[in-house]
């Protein structure tokens, strides 16, 4: 039950509303809770057990860390440390047992040839990767004493299971949404309109863009050594855009879910296409992710005692740049680790870690000799050419790092990589191979106009010309002719019906 689909839309968010709004205020949250939790169960069964469990582990490991004597640092510590390694160890088993196990296979069978590490079926439990993050920033959270540790539980519980953002997200931090949860808050006319605008919106990037294009990439990424340069790098700027618009297309399904019901999730997304380096990229692209590892990964990292130390030692022997360029490497080096682990078991994901580790990095490294360059040129760095000409470079590095990332497997990545420098030729654009992959220039044209209504509608946002609280100040026919202008987009250009192939949500799976 994909947040996509016409069983969430049409019967399981319908029924939770009309639920929601005709019991008491008081009842409303316990109904939200009970959504999430059928929810839960509907897709992944009887491994509902893994977020109950989770939940109560969460919920007391709070009060015990705030339970302890605050002069005993070292015990709440520990607690804290012994909360997160068995979120993280139960997240680890699931996730990587299989992935450890047969690597390790690898290097045994050179040593010891016949003995090997059992392999086992683990399913996963739908949202794991989401939800643990949330739990652990919970618990951190207490310890900090940022906030207080919640005695009522069913709280807890729906702050880690409310249905709208248990599969995909967005990450939020207790106080960003467990108060809003709570209220009960009736549905008000303004909320139905402005979230069910959004839903749509949503589904306008997911069925008419996102699906259409899958088609390309599966067949390419697939088979990849049949094809030359051009379609692989087409495929790689394709993949690109379609992982946005459907990732960003669920957000925002997910969101207007949840400002129908009066809460206001974390944006995931602010026009990452429009940024100028990879920095700024990930500060607009899944930000809600980038926002946790940054608070719970980067900053303890850059105020432990190896920078410290690391700072002492810079001060008396290297320059300022090269003591700011080390503590960055240590505080960066476990963020874009985790971020690489966070995305799955596989090499690819490790390298594409790694690999935005590496340009944020040398962009930190180069920074001395940029600014002089700037500064002898006399670039002005706001001028509309030099923006665009960061915006490509950008670009370019997001397409190379995507084409690792969707690959099936190291090898296969660089294998396409190397094969765009090897064998680029442009007439493969219009001689018929882009027509053999299920889609026809009639829907090679409604991407096109997919892709330029998005585009468009990103550029009044990231010049704050229009936004949803605007839309609905915006006169009465203006208003809804766009809604139903959006509705009938979907209703005749979406990628459904006989013949269609439901495509399952990229992130669902991390």
């Amino acid at each position: 039950m994909a947040y996509h689909t016409s069983i969430y839309l049409f019967l399981f968010l319908p029924v939770v509303l009309l639920l929601y709004q005709i019991t008491p205020r008081k009842i409303r949250p316990f109904v939200l809770l009970a959504a999430g939790y059928v929810f839960f169960w509907i897709i992944s069964g009887e491994l509902v057990w893994y977020l109950i469990l989770t939940t109560l582990f969460t919920h007391y490991i709070a009060i015990w860390i705030e339970g302890t004597e605050v002069k005993n640092k070292k015990g709440r510590k520990r607690i804290l440390i012994f909360g997160i390694l068995v979120l993280l160890g139960v997240l680890g088993y699931l996730k990587y047992y299989n992935f450890f196990a047969q690597n390790v296979n690898r290097v045994l069978d050179q040593v010891h040839p016949g003995v090997a590490i059992t392999m086992k079926m683990i399913v996963l439990p739908i949202g794991i990767s989401f939800y643990t993050l949330q739990a652990i920033g919970y618990m951190v959270d207490v310890y900090w004493k940022k906030i207080p540790a919640e005695k009522n539980l069913a709280k807890v519980a729906l702050f880690l299971g409310f249905f709208p953002q248990i599969m995909e997200g967005p990450i939020s931090m207790y106080p960003q949404t467990s108060q809003q949860l709570w209220k009960g808050d009736p549905i008000t006319l303004e909320n139905l309109t402005g979230g069910s605008l959004r839903i749509i919106w949503g589904l306008f990037k997911k069925m008419i863009i996102a699906d259409r294009l899958y088609l390309v990439v599966q067949a390419v990424f697939e088979h990849y050594d049949k094809y030359n340069g051009v379609v692989i790098a087409a495929a790689a700027v394709a993949y690109t855009v379609q992982l946005y618009m459907e990732f960003s297309g669920c957000m925002d399904i997910v969101l207007g879910s949840g400002q129908i019901l009066g809460v206001t999730l974390p944006e995931n997304f602010r026009q990452p296409f429009a940024s100028r380096n990879a920095a700024e990229f990930w500060r607009r692209w899944h930000i809600t992710l980038g926002v946790w590892l940054k608070t719970y990964v980067f900053f303890p990292v850059s105020t432990s005692r190896i920078v410290k130390r690391w700072n002492h030692f810079g001060k008396t022997h290297l320059s300022k740049h090269m003591t700011k360029l080390g503590i960055s490497a240590i505080a960066l080096f476990p963020v874009w680790l985790g971020n690489g682990l966070w995305h799955g078991a596989r090499w690819s994901y490790l390298f594409y870690g790694m690999y935005y580790f590496t340009i944020l990095l040398l962009g930190i490294a180069v920074e001395p000799i940029r600014d002089q360059i700037l500064k002898v040129c006399r670039i002005n760095q706001d001028a509309v050419w030099w923006r665009m000409l960061q915006i490509g470079k950008t670009w370019m590095i997001i397409f190379t790092g995507e084409l690792f990332f969707r690959a099936n497997g190291l090898r296969a990545g660089y294998r396409m990589f190397r094969s765009i420098f090897e064998n680029f030729t442009l007439d493969k654009l219009w001689d018929g191979t882009f027509l053999s992959f299920g889609l026809d220039k009639a829907d090679y044209f409604i991407v096109f106009c997919g892709c330029l209504c998005v585009a468009i509608v990103g550029i009044i946002r990231e010049r704050s010309l229009l936004d949803t609280q605007q839309m609905q100040k915006v006169c009465l026919p203006v208003r809804w002719a766009v809604y139903y202008g959006l509705i009938i987009a979907v209703i005749l250009f979406g990628a459904y019906g006989v013949g269609y192939q439901q495509v399952d949500l990229i992130y669902a799976g991390f």
